[in-house]
């Protein structure tokens, strides 16, 4: 039975560990540097926890890199270092797969391109996983460890990835700041932020069936000057939002000038 070790106990370890767990495979250890991180997932998995680095041991045969992407290769050449048959991989969507190079043998990338919460679960079955491996066998391997939780399993290159993660960026990321807006303002003048659900959900099944391009609505690509103006009005004294708002409306539509922006 394949065994795994966790390296990072954030998001999207907690998830990718449950669901491993849950498809039978045996997660032998999980590390993290927070001593309470470490010891929440470990035991929710039921492998050993540990927040010393040196204390992983050579069991498992898998070993998976889900850290921030500023102690990835601090990490990389720790854990590497002495277990030449083994496989690594890391979670990184906008990290090359050469992090690895002249650390080990066999190595690759397992990235699923999703949102994660600790504490929201989530279906690996519904989530495209997108994987490189540096040799036909290692990616091989990767693709039977991605088999078990999804049949979405995409091979792509670094440099591909990281523009696919770029525009997970804007489509996810981006897109969650601009509901944090909308949540404030609704929030000041006592309005719940759950109005806007049906609208937000209805805009994510349109972009399912037409490009979104073509579901793009409101005041901006309508040109609708006398809209966009008093909207600027309404946001006096949040001068960034004012020019994230003038930034996205002439991204919209280029025909939205500054002149016509830049009134008040």
């Amino acid at each position: 039975m394949m065994k795994v070790t966790l390296i990072g106990a954030g998001n999207l370890a907690t998830q990718l560990g449950k669901s491993l767990k849950k498809a039978g495979v045996i997660i032998s250890q999980v590390y993290s540097r927070t001593e309470d991180s470490a010891r929440t997932l470990g035991e929710l998995l039921e492998a050993e926890w540990l927040t010393d680095i040196k204390a992983l041991h050579d069991e498992a045969d898998i070993y998976i890199f889900s850290v921030k992407d500023s102690v990835l290769c601090e990490l990389i050449s720790e854990v590497c270092k002495g277990r030449g048959d083994k496989l690594f991989l890391h979670t990184a969507g906008s990290m090359p797969m050469s992090c690895f190079e002249g650390k080990a043998l066999r190595y690759g990338v397992f990235y699923p391109m999703q949102t994660f919460s600790k504490t929201k679960d989530v279906d690996f079955e519904r989530i495209p996983v997108f994987i490189e491996g540096n040799s036909i066998e290692t990616e091989d391997v990767i693709r039977s460890l991605a088999n078990k939780l999804t049949q979405r399993v995409i091979r792509l290159s670094s440099a591909d990835r990281k523009y696919l993660h770029l525009a997970a960026v804007w489509a996810c990321n981006f897109t969650n700041y601009c509901y944090t807006v909308a949540s404030d303002i609704l929030g000041e003048h006592g309005i719940p932020f759950d109005v806007m659900l049906p609208l937000i959900n209805e805009t994510t099944e349109k972009i399912q069936k037409i490009s979104p391009k073509e579901t793009q609505t409101g005041p901006a690509v309508r040109g609708d000057r006398n809209v966009i103006s008093k909207q600027l009005e309404l946001m006096n004294g949040k001068e960034d939002l004012q020019e994230l708002y003038k930034m996205l409306s002439k991204g919209i539509n280029p025909l939205v000038d500054n002149l016509t922006l830049d009134k008040r």
